[in-house]
C-alpha cells in the first residue's frame, strides 16, 4: 500500500493530536526510559533516582491537572490512538489522582528511605510502570485496552510487592499476588472474547449499545451476555479486592513494605473503581434513554450485593487484626465494598460520589500508611502494640494517625465523613427514584443497601477506635523510639491538612467530579445524586 502525501499529512496531524491527548502517559513513559538510562550509567547509578521519578510524576500531574477544567464531552468524541483511549473529563480526573497518588508514595519513599540507593532504580521503575497502567485503566475505551491496562498495572505491582528482599512474607506475598492474579487474567480475558466475539468489536460504546439491546429484547435476562460480563467483573474485582476475590489482600499487605502497602491501596483502587464505573456508565448510558432501569435492574443489584457482602466482610474480619498493614487492608476491602455501594445505583451523582470519596480516600489511607511506615522505622514493629503510647512518645504521629483513623470511620467533619456522606445519598436518592417511578423492589433494594453501609460504618469505629485508645490511653514500653524528622512531620500536616479541608469545603471537589462523569449521557432523572 502506497501512502499519497494528503495521506500521510492526515496521519501526521492525527498522531500529533493523539500524542497531545497522551502527554501525561508520556510523562511517566519518560520517567522510566530516564530511569533505566540512569542505571545504564555507573555514576548516577551510585546515586538516590527518586527525584527523577518525581520530576516525571510532577509533569504528568501538572498536564492531568491543566485538563480537568474542560469542558465536559463525550467518551466517544474524546476517542484516540484508533479509539482505544478515552480523553474525556472522567479519564482526566482519574488521570490526575492516579499521578498524585504515586507523587505522594515517592515522597513517602524518601522520607522512610525505602528503596535504598542500590535499589532505587528499580523500585522506581516499577511503580511508574504499574501508575501507567493505571493511568490506561482510567481511559481504556477497547475492551482489548482494558485487559492490557490491567496486565500492565498488575505485572509491576506484583515485583513491587515482594521487593524488600531477604523476607518470607514479602516473597511469600508476591507468589500469592503473581497466581490470584494470573487466574483472574484468565477469567476475565474469556469474558472479553465471549463479548468480543458475539457482538464483532470490543469497542466500549459500540458494546454498551449491543449489550443493552440484548438485555431488552431479553427483558433483563441474556445468560450469554451476562456471563461475559460477569467474567470481565470477576478481574475488576480482583484489582478491587472485592469479596470473594479478596484472598490476596491481606496477605500481600502484611509481606510488602508499608510504602507499596499504601500505594496499592489508593492507586490499584483508584484505577479498578475508574475501570469499572467506566464500563458500568456507558453501558448505562446506551440503555437508559428507552429502558433507565434495565442496568440497574441485571447488573446493578448484583454489584450492590458483592459491595454490601465485602464491606461487611473487610469490616467483621479487621476486629481480630493486631498487624496495623493487615489491618488496614481489612480496612481497605471494607472502602472499596462502599465504594461498589455507590457504583451499583448506576447514577451520575453516585458516580460523582465515588470519585469524591476517592479523593478522601487516597488522602486519609495513604496517611495511615505513612504513620504506620515512619512508626516501623522508630520502633521496627508494625504490630498495635508499638503504638502504645504513642501520644507520649510522638505526639505528631499519634495526631496524624488519629485524624486518618477518625476519617477512615467517617467521624465529621473529616473528608471520610463528606465522602461516605455523598455515596449514601446517591444511594438513597436513587431508591427514592426508583420507588417512585421504577420497578418498586429495587427500591427496597437500594434501602437495604444503604442500611448495610450505615450498620458497617458503626462497625468499622471498632478497630479504628483500638488503635486510637492504644495510642492515647496504654503506657508506653521502654523501646527507645527515634525521633521524627522534620520532612516527614510536614507531609503527614499535609495530608491531615487536605483530610480536614474536604470534610469543611465540598463545593470545589463536587463541581470537579460533577463535570468528569457529566459526559456519559445519563438522563436527567437518572444523574442525581446527593446533597451537593
Amino acid at each position: 500500500m502506497v501512502l499519497s502525501r494528503p495521506n500521510i499529512d492526515t496521519l501526521r496531524a492525527t498522531l500529533e493530536t493523539d500524542l497531545g491527548l497522551f502527554l501525561p502517559e508520556l510523562a511517566v513513559c519518560g520517567g522510566i526510559v530516564a530511569l533505566l538510562l540512569c542505571r545504564l550509567c555507573k555514576p548516577l547509578d551510585r546515586t538516590h533516582l527518586g527525584g527523577v521519578a518525581l520530576a516525571a510524576l510532577g509533569v504528568a500531574l501538572a498536564v492531568a491537572a491543566a485538563r480537568l477544567g474542560d469542558a465536559p464531552g463525550s467518551p466517544r468524541d474524546a476517542a484516540y490512538f484508533g479509539r482505544m483511549l478515552a480523553a474525556d473529563a472522567y479519564a482526566n480526573f482519574a488521570r490526575t489522582l492516579l499521578p498524585a497518588a504515586a507523587l505522594l508514595t515517592v515522597l513517602l519513599t524518601r522520607l522512610t528511605r525505602i528503596p535504598d540507593r542500590t535499589d532505587s532504580g528499580d523500585f522506581y521503575v516499577l511503580l511508574l510502570g504499574g501508575t501507567l497502567g493505571m493511568m490506561l485503566m482510567a481511559g481504556a475505551n477497547h475492551l482489548l485496552m482494558a485487559f492490557i491496562a490491567v496486565e500492565m498495572a498488575s505485572l509491576p505491582s506484583y515485583a513491587l510487592a515482594g521487593f524488600l528482599k531477604g523476607t518470607r512474607r514479602g516473597s511469600e506475598a508476591a507468589l500469592k499476588y503473581v497466581v490470584f492474579g494470573a487466574g483472574a487474567s484468565g477469567v476475565m480475558l474469556y469474558g472479553i472474547s465471549l463479548l468480543a466475539g458475539s457482538i464483532g468489536t470490543g469497542y466500549l460504546p459500540d458494546v454498551a449499545a449491543a449489550v443493552a439491546a440484548r438485555l431488552d429484547a431479553h427483558a433483563g435476562f441474556d445468560p450469554f451476555t451476562l456471563a461475559g460480563l460477569v467474567l470481565v467483573f470477576v478481574g475488576l474485582g480482583f484489582k478491587l479486592a472485592a469479596v470473594p476475590f479478596h484472598f490476596w489482600c491481606p496477605d500481600v499487605f502484611e509481606g510488602a513494605a508499608a510504602e507499596v502497602g499504601g500505594f496499592l491501596s489508593v492507586a490499584s483502587k483508584a484505577a479498578a473503581i475508574a475501570l469499572t464505573t467506566r464500563l458500568l456508565l456507558t453501558l448505562q448510558g446506551a440503555a437508559a434513554g428507552a429502558t433507565p432501569w434495565l442496568l440497574p435492574e441485571a447488573l446493578g443489584v448484583g454489584v450492590g450485593v458483592v459491595g454490601a457482602i465485602t464491606v461487611t466482610f473487610g469490616n467483621l474480619a479487621a476486629f481480630g487484626q493486631t498487624n496495623l498493614k493487615r489491618l488496614l487492608a481489612y480496612s481497605t476491602i471494607a472502602h472499596a465494598g462502599t465504594m461498589l455501594l455507590g457504583v451499583a445505583v448506576l447514577t451520575g451523582g453516585s458516580a460523582a460520589a465515588v470519585l469524591y470519596y476517592l479523593v478522601a480516600y487516597l488522602a486519609m489511607n495513604l496517611g495511615a500508611f505513612a504513620v504506620v511506615a515512619l512508626v516501623r522505622n522508630a520502633t521496627g514493629s508494625e504490630d498495635l502494640s508499638a503504638f502504645r503510647g504513642l501520644v507520649w512518645r510522638s505526639p505528631v504521629l499519634a495526631v496524624a494517625m488519629a485524624v486518618f483513623l477518625f476519617s477512615l470511620l467517617g467521624f465529621p467533619p473529616l473528608a471520610g465523613f463528606a465522602g461516605k456522606f455523598q455515596v449514601f445519598a446517591a444511594v438513597y436518592e436513587a431508591g427514592r427514584a426508583a420507588t417512585a417511578s421504577g420497578p418498586a423492589w429495587l427500591g427496597t433494594a437500594y434501602f437495604v443497601l444503604l442500611a448495610v453501609g450505615a450498620v458497617n460504618t458503626a462497625l468499622s469505629a471498632y478497630y479504628y477506635l483500638r488503635v486510637v485508645r492504644t495510642m492515647l490511653f496504654d503506657e508506653p514500653d521502654d523501646t527507645p523510639f527515634a525521633p521524627v524528622r522534620a520532612g516527614a512531620t510536614v507531609y503527614l500536616a499535609a495530608l491531615a491538612a487536605v483530610v480536614v479541608a474536604l470534610g469543611v469545603v465540598w463545593n470545589p471537589l463536587t463541581a470537579a467530579a460533577d463535570r468528569a462523569v457529566a459526559g456519559f449521557g445519563l438522563p436527567a432523572h437518572v444523574s442525581g445524586g446527593g446533597p451537593r
